[in-house]
């Protein structure tokens, strides 16, 4: 977090600040404009639970920023530093997110104060239950009107839970499953949402490399194969980020930030062994291939091509910001860039790609997830066995004609496999989620390219997602 050596705004002034820029340069009235701004509402619970033989009470939040289209939809994080100051700024980005990906809900979220590590699997399950209790008998938990999903602190495994008590609650309800995302696959989840947020970051990289212009803007060329990132974070996105970008792109991860330190090796770092090393150890420290920083945030300001901040808020703040020095910055956390530094790198030309579109591969998924589950079908099932029949009739037409011309030529095994093969579930998944990155990063970058008074991505990205947010209210005749 931000030092307070610096006069530096909350989470949720930065928010209101990076709104209020983008704003300004839209034709809003001033009463429609502070609709969309304000939060709705918060609730706040406070619920008990017998552990250990004594009653410790919890305190929990769940706020709704907007509900220009329901169902709400939002993550859950159970952490000892969550206020309602961060879940209302939370909230409200999930309301720019989804309207930027065109995914159609309105912005929620929520968090419970509480460390995980402090608790084993029963404790935390029967903490996670009373808490989905008190937010689904307020209908803060329901498939058409919040749902919520993993955030920093949660998993699938807490997702089943919450599933699950909503179904003991809500007995007639055929919906049940699809009050929350990212289950396990055997409890109504989807193929992909685990890594989701971290393969969108991936396709946001692609996409980004696909414009010569806007690589220009970052002092950056060619394509990712041998560019050097610092991951800031190894948790789930951090991980699947680096690893998808190192194995299919050739990208070089140089440096990784973690709770205990660093590590950095310019040839590179293997990301699922060193993953390995931390589930063992608990961390990165004497990892044998590299070289361990103790101030961890150091390696922050180290050169680099790519900077992933994929952890907390305000990781790059007014103390550090001067000493960064990555050409590309991409948010793969919520809000690690503080309004007054993110005032400072535009000043500098850095270019960044804004958390409201780089980390929104989880919520995208979990949309899929959500229609997966009131279709009560998996995707995929009645047309996949159809398309490789008729892909099976291509080809040996194909063969048949060349063996009636006496050519030579032939269809290759392995363009037979690729061709014939029916998508499967998680390939429709990633297909989905690709062709979502890309609409939404060529609607942001629109205004970035061709408005001289929109010099960054970020701006460019609430331009948008407030339009679309206003034209929802519009049409509802406010």
């Amino acid at each position: 977090m931000a030092s307070s050596a610096q006069s530096e705004p909350t989470f949720r002034e930065s928010v209101d600040h990076m709104f209020n820029r983008a704003a300004d340069r839209m034709e809003l009235s001033p009463g429609l404009r502070e609709k969309i701004r304000v939060c709705n509402s918060t609730y706040i619970v406070r619920f008990g639970v017998r552990l250990r033989g004594e009653m410790k009470t919890f305190v929990g939040y769940r706020s709704v920023h907007s509900e220009h289209m329901e169902p709400v939809k939002g993550g859950i994080r159970f952490d000892n530093s969550v206020s309602q100051d961060e879940v209302e700024a939370l909230a409200s980005l999930m309301t720019f997110k989804c309207a930027l990906v065109e995914a159609p809900f309105g912005g929620s979220k929520g968090g419970l104060c509480v460390d995980p590590r402090e608790y084993d699997e029963r404790e935390m399950e029967m903490i996670t239950r009373r808490f989905a209790y008190e937010l689904i008998k307020r209908d803060l938990i329901n498939p058409s009107q919040n749902v919520p999903a993993p955030d920093m602190g949660t998993s699938e495994r807490e997702m089943a839970w919450i599933a699950d008590q909503y179904a003991r609650m809500a007995t007639t309800d055929i919906n049940a499953r699809a009050c929350v995302t990212g289950k396990p696959l055997n409890a109504g989840g989807i193929h992909g949402r685990v890594e989701a947020t971290g393969r969108g970051v991936q396709y946001a990289l692609r996409e980004f490399f696909r414009h010569d212009e806007d690589k220009r803007r970052a002092g950056l060329e060619g394509d990712l194969d041998c560019k050097r990132i610092i991951v800031q974070g190894l948790g789930n996105v951090g991980y699947h980020a680096a690893k998808f970008l190192a194995q299919e792109d050739g990208a070089r991860i140089v440096g990784i930030v973690e709770r205990d330190g660093a590590i950095w090796n310019e040839k590179g770092i293997a990301v699922d062994h060193l993953r390995d090393h931390m589930n063992e150890t608990g961390g990165v420290k004497d990892y044998p291939h590299a070289t361990f920083v103790e101030k961890g945030e150091k390696v922050l300001e180290e050169e680099c091509d790519i900077l992933i901040p994929a952890a907390l808020e305000g990781v790059i703040n007014l103390d550090n910001v001067d000493r960064i020095k990555a050409k590309l910055i991409i948010e793969a956390a919520n809000g690690p860039i503080t309004s007054g530094a993110d005032d400072k790198l535009r000043e500098r030309g850095v270019v960044v790609i804004p958390d409201l579109y780089a980390n929104a591969g989880g919520v995208t998924v979990s949309y899929f997830e959500w229609v997966k589950n009131l279709s009560h079908i998996r995707f995929g099932r009645m047309q996949r066995r159809l398309d490789e029949r008729r892909h099976t009739l291509v080809v040996d037409e194909l063969e048949r004609l060349s063996s009636a011309l006496g050519d030579t030529w032939s269809v290759s095994e392995s363009f037979k496999d690729k061709y014939m093969h029916g998508a499967t579930e998680l390939e429709l998944v990633l297909s989905g989620l690709d062709d979502t990155m890309r609409e939404a990063y060529q609607s942001m970058r629109k205004p970035w390219i061709e408005r001289e008074d929109v010099t960054d991505l970020r701006t460019a990205a609430y331009m948008v997602a407030i339009e679309r947010v206003a034209g929802a209210y519009r049409a509802k005749g406010l």
